[in-house]
């Protein structure tokens, strides 16, 4: 008999979702920082966030399978150990390549909230699954926006290196809190880890719902990473301010995080086809908005409200359609997809990055244009696949 989901037990996942994924954000208002620390230019620095967001898309893809075939708690145990310590050496490094390293193992072990996830949509029946991947799912949204603002101010009061000891310290806090309360769950999966991870081709390859959805993920997560990774080289160049004004940005887009919840109830009652058309033109038009807001705060905070909440919606409801097929492999089908969805992060990061040195805000705006007409036409061209 599986455990039963309290609303205790499924807002702890919530909010540790959030502080855990938070560690793959805090580089990128520091980013300036950490160039003028070690003498290196916009571009070279970016790949501090490069290699967080590729870190975890390999995170993803080798031990998130693991959740359909250990213990939860076992995986959490050495997971949040490797953790810590790459925190604490990305916190004294002193060379841009052990950061890159660092920050690597950062993204790599930071994968634990897509374990919550699934586990949510395992301990909930049909009509609330919708509302439990919801609630996670802000926890873990709240936690990517306000990751910026913690980073941000304490990079600005206290330097770049004082932000990775704090993170060490809350995860040794929170593996304490999550060893004792977290439920234990025993998968059913009866064959061996590399046959685990072929399965992944298998399910990508007989389920067009998951390859539209991890498509349409992947483009629009490319383009909020190219709006984040060069917005703090904006706000220097245009306005004047440092990492702790670029920070608060990450307030604004908490108004559209907190819509995840309202999202997940959303997709047992209205059609998946109309929640992403309706994603993606709000993701259009935030871009639009962005190009002609080099020089505009109030556009900024718009765009930022209106990109924030078409991803995220888009977001909630392709989990909502991988969630509903194979209950037995929902950690594989999730991995397909997130390691899919921080692939486009990495594209979009290092694009953005190009965009920024040659063309200026201008660039990263068409960029993140082109990236969400793309996530509109893959819906459009492919909608009678959409469940």
């Amino acid at each position: 008999m599986k455990p039963q989901l309290s609303n205790a037990t499924l807002y702890l996942m919530s909010v540790s979702a959030g502080l855990v994924v938070a560690n793959l954000y805090y580089n990128q208002p520091l980013l300036h920082q950490i160039s003028e620390s070690f003498g290196i230019s916009d571009s070279a620095v970016s790949n501090v966030a490069l290699a967080t967001q590729l870190g975890y898309a390999f995170g993803l893809l080798f031990i998130i399978p693991l959740g359909d075939m250990v213990s939860n708690k076992k995986i959490l145990q050495y997971d949040f150990l490797l953790m810590i310590i790459s925190l604490l050496a990305a916190a004294v490094s002193n060379s841009l390549f052990l950061l890159i390293t660092s920050s690597f193992f950062i993204g790599l072990t930071s994968t634990l909230p897509q374990l919550f996830v699934p586990m949510a949509a395992e301990l909930s029946d049909d009509n609330g699954r919708g509302r439990a991947i919801g609630i996670v799912m802000s926890g873990l949204l709240i936690g990517i926006l306000g990751s910026r603002v913690i980073s941000g101010l304490v990079g600005e009061q206290f330097g770049w290196r004082v932000m990775y000891y704090v993170a060490a310290g809350m995860m040794l806090l929170l593996f304490i809190l999550l060893r004792f309360k977290l439920p234990k769950i025993t998968p059913k999966y009866q064959g061996n880890y590399v046959d685990l991870i072929k399965s992944l081709w298998f399910y990508f390859k007989t389920e067009p719902s998951l390859r539209l959805a991890a498509l349409r993920g992947a483009l629009g997560f490319a383009g909020l990473s190219a709006f984040w990774t060069t917005l703090v080289f904006l706000m220097e160049d245009s306005f004047g301010y440092g990492s702790g004004v670029t920070g608060t940005f990450g307030l604004v887009g908490i108004v559209g995080a907190l819509a995840a919840t309202v999202v997940g109830k959303m997709s047992n009652r209205v059609s998946g086809n109309k929640i992403i058309f309706f994603s993606s033109i709000l993701l259009i038009i935030s871009w639009g908005i962005f190009l002609f807001s080099t020089y505009s705060l109030v556009g900024l905070i718009i765009g930022v409200i209106l990109v924030d909440l078409g991803l995220q919606a888009l977001h909630i409801i392709n989990q909502n359609i991988i969630f509903s097929k194979n209950p037995e492999a929902r950690n594989r089908v999730n991995t397909v997809y997130m390691v899919a969805f921080f692939m486009g992060g990495a594209l979009g990061t290092t694009l953005g990055a190009m965009a920024w040195e040659y063309y200026g805000w201008i660039g990263v705006s068409a960029l993140g244009g082109v990236f969400s007409i793309g996530v509109l036409a893959v819906h459009v061209f492919a909608k009678h696949k959409t469940p």
